[in-house]
């Protein structure tokens, strides 16, 4: 009576069951006769040695016997801790290296950068202008001809002297550096060779794949380039202090150290 009920509901909403069980066999048919079979348990850790370790911690608790099972289900544990580790701290470098810069959701409210290269050009302004002062200084004292000298007279002399002897030395390098590079002469860029060629004696050879050969050009193999997320100790500790039991660890106390 239950199949006579469900083929009077499928057959007023116009489903014929055989129709349907025949194209969901159809369809599933690559499935039929197929066998599954569980994979091996492989454990991440090595087994021996990690054993030996939990038997070493188990004698301390008064434990002689740890079954295997505990070596495998530690080791999976430590596999999926690790793997949660780099998930977590993958995530924190990415976002570390995320830019904002052309988002149109985002505007600039300070430019750091901008600011220490303002304060690098004042004080290099500054430094300019004491130079030139100093110059000054040495050069009117090595002007000067008063016939009764004090060692400190003497002294801005001595230094005025040095500093003309260092500015013609480096006058004189100068114009040496130009004077060979104009003997140069002005440089040329190397031209690139064509992708797909290589150079035998002179000559471009075509690489064609296949059974062809002979002159022409190839088009070059392009490889995927796979991106690499380089974490660093910054993105750990910050990783450490987010963690609730590691946020107050001797761990994070030793990495903020180094």
């Amino acid at each position: 009576r239950d199949d006579d009920d469900i083929n009077d509901v499928a057959s007023m909403a116009g489903v014929n069951l055989n129709e349907e069980s025949a194209r969901i066999m159809a369809t599933n048919s690559d499935l039929v006769g197929t066998q599954i079979q569980s994979c091996k348990d492989e454990p991440f850790l090595a087994a021996i040695p990690l054993h030996k370790r939990i038997l070493e911690t188990a004698k301390k608790l008064g434990i002689t016997d740890v079954p295997a099972e505990v070596v495998t289900f530690i080791s999976h544990a430590t596999q999926n801790r690790l793997r949660a580790v780099i998930e977590k701290v993958t995530v924190i470098t990415q976002h570390r290296m995320e830019s904002y810069k052309d988002d149109e959701w985002y505007e600039q409210a300070t430019d750091v950068r901008s600011q220490l290269k303002f304060f690098e050009q004042l004080e290099r302004l500054e430094k300019q202008r004491k130079d030139e002062q100093e110059r000054e200084i040495l050069l009117k004292a090595a002007k000067s001809r008063s016939r009764q000298e004090d060692p400190e007279q003497a002294r801005l002399k001595q230094k005025a002297k040095e500093m003309q002897q260092q500015e013609l030395a480096q006058m004189r390098q100068r114009d040496a550096n130009l004077t060979a590079l104009a003997a140069i002469g002005p440089r040329k860029k190397r031209k690139l060779d064509a992708p797909g060629l290589l150079s035998i004696g002179g000559e471009g050879v075509g690489v064609c794949g296949g059974s062809q050969a002979g002159l022409g050009t190839a088009s070059p193999r392009q490889y995927p380039r796979q991106k690499i997320t380089r974490v660093n100790l910054r993105d750990f500790i910050f990783y450490m202090e987010q963690e609730r039991e590691m946020s107050r660890s001797l761990l994070l106390y030793r990495a903020l150290l180094k």
